[in-house]
């Protein structure tokens, strides 16, 4: 039986649907899936696979990364196929996963980022360890099908049918740009569901040769980071990964490329770590304050050209980062404080970040960056529906402490790095 066959069959779906009900998601997200499964609307998708009917082209569109020249492009399906699609990279995650090395945390089942960095924290010794830290450039999108074919009809073993469906996904050689067909390379397509096990699987091999060789290593999808005793002990797995990377088509981003010297602390999918503190990254702290800033600057232009109030502007910026930093966006990404609140143990960026966001509203109420801005008191910011991200950290804590008394399960959530 191929594993295809699992996506027409309901039970499985009901199993899905219990499973994605199971998450801290936005419950619009499973009203969603429940309306798609009450319709059978994926007995149309199942059934064209099955019968070898050609796959709609995906969607390309090329997202412009906010005050800054770099682009990210990513792919999506039509809602059904992305769905059962959905579907099928679960089944494919939970059926494969003994494939994968105890290093990887990226997509994979009972396993998070935050488990990641949780573990390199439980590793003694790591403060007089070396380390290097390293970004995959644009690696979803550079992987090599044929290099990925290989492994997928090695892992996929006898289910011929699945190997052949998906082959034929990734040797589609058009997607659809603006409506038109067009060829081009596009890699595993960022975007789309079956990229994150095709991602897991590209590297699998790299990941095997750091845990047989008992090097300390963590890789979350395209960022990874090892540490060693000594500094040439650093500069072979450094080596090792440059070449390894190279035989795949894949390059190292040289901008995201650290090392630290014992005693230096590290940085590592978004957390600063030094000794016993765990804060969130200097560079992510930077790059939050520049969206606020950003977004403070176009909505008091908006509002003024057209006469509004300030208090609306300030209105809208609350709506806008409550959603970003507390709240659900979507049903594969995590809020911003879901990714950072288990792991953190300071309030200190937080601060900052407090700081900066109330003078933002501050500005945009009363229109100034004078000190008479400040005649806009913090209960007014509130009563706009301004949160405190040091208020609602130590909540968390609190929430979080008290579940470990009651041990009672926190929801499970899929985690996609928040941008």
């Amino acid at each position: 039986m191929s594993l295809l066959d699992k996506l027409g069959d309901p039970a499985v779906w009901e199993s899905f649907y219990e499973y994605k009900s199971s998450l801290a998601v936005p419950k619009e997200s499973t009203r969603a899936l429940r309306t798609f499964i009450d319709e059978k609307r994926f007995l149309p998708v199942y059934e064209a696979i099955r019968s070898g009917a050609r796959f709609p082209l995906p969607r390309k569109s090329v997202i412009s990364k906010t005050g800054s020249s770099k682009k990210r492009v990513v792919y999506t399906y039509p809602e059904p196929e992305n769905t059962v699609l959905k579907l099928l990279t679960f089944l494919l995650l939970r059926k494969y996963d003994g494939l994968f090395s105890p290093g990887l945390y990226s997509f994979r089942p009972g396993r998070t980022a935050k488990d990641a960095v949780r573990r390199l924290l439980r590793t003694g010794g790591l403060e007089k360890m070396y380390a290097y830290k390293v970004d995959i450039h644009d690696y979803f999108n550079s992987v090599s099908v044929d290099m990925l074919l290989g492994q997928l009809e090695d892992t996929l073993g006898d289910d011929g049918e699945l190997y052949g469906f998906l082959s034929g996904l990734l040797t589609e050689p058009c997607v659809l740009e603006r409506g038109r067909p067009v060829e081009e390379q596009k890699g595993v397509m960022a975007g789309t569901p079956l990229s994150a096990f095709y991602a897991n699987l590209f590297l699998a091999g790299l990941d095997r040769h750091f845990e047989d060789a008992g090097v300390i290593y963590s890789r979350y999808s395209d960022d990874i980071i090892l540490f060693t005793e000594t500094p040439e002990e650093l500069r072979n797995c450094e080596l090792y990964i440059g070449a390894y990377l190279d035989g795949c088509g894949l390059e190292v981003n040289p901008s995201k490329e650290e090392r630290y010297a014992p005693g230096e602390g590290f940085t590592f999918l978004g957390f600063r770590v030094d000794g016993d503190k765990v804060d969130i990254a200097p560079a992510t702290l930077k790059k939050l304050k520049q969206k606020m800033r950003r977004k403070r600057d176009a909505l008091g232009r908006w509002y003024k050209r057209n006469g509004y109030d300030g208090g609306k502007a300030a209105k809208a910026f609350i709506r806008v980062f409550n959603r970003k930093l507390l709240e659900s966006p979507r049903d594969n990404e995590l809020s911003w404080s879901c990714w950072f609140f288990p792991v953190i143990n300071t309030s200190e960026s937080l601060r900052k970040i407090d700081s900066y966001a109330q003078d933002c509203l501050r500005y945009l109420v009363s229109g100034t960056h004078t000190k008479a801005r400040y005649n806009v008191r913090y209960d007014d910011l509130k009563a706009l529906g301004y949160r405190s991200l040091v208020h609602e950290f130590y909540l968390h804590t609190e929430q979080e402490r008290a579940r470990c008394r009651n041990a009672g399960p926190m929801p499970e959530r899929e985690e996609v790095l928040p941008s």
